[in-house]
């Protein structure tokens, strides 16, 4: 099993309701996201999955929000990449 088989867990910090999506880098080990839908009915969470995964290349079903679903602060799971190459992207992210 390689390291690319475990989900790496990502600390996520979201600002729903935004004037456009995007990463704003990393600020207290966590990623920065805003995101312009509202939080309601997942909509938030769903945009977050999708940035998430358009930004390190991969599928969409390859990142979930698996803790903090209602909250700003989250913890997203992504499969299908090392923890490294994380670390490389985003050096001062918190995983």
């Amino acid at each position: 099993m390689t390291s690319a088989d475990q989900p790496v867990l990502i600390p996520v910090r979201v600002t729903p309701r935004a004037s456009r999506d995007g990463i704003d880098g990393v600020a207290d080990g966590s990623l920065r996201i805003r995101v312009m839908a509202s939080p309601v009915d997942g909509g938030a969470n769903t945009a977050v999955d999708r940035i998430i995964a358009e930004a390190l290349g991969l599928p969409r079903s390859s990142v979930r929000v698996a803790r903090g679903a209602t909250g700003r602060r989250k913890m997203v799971a992504v499969k299908g990449l090392a923890r490294e190459a994380l670390v490389d992207r985003w050096p001062d992210l918190g995983v």
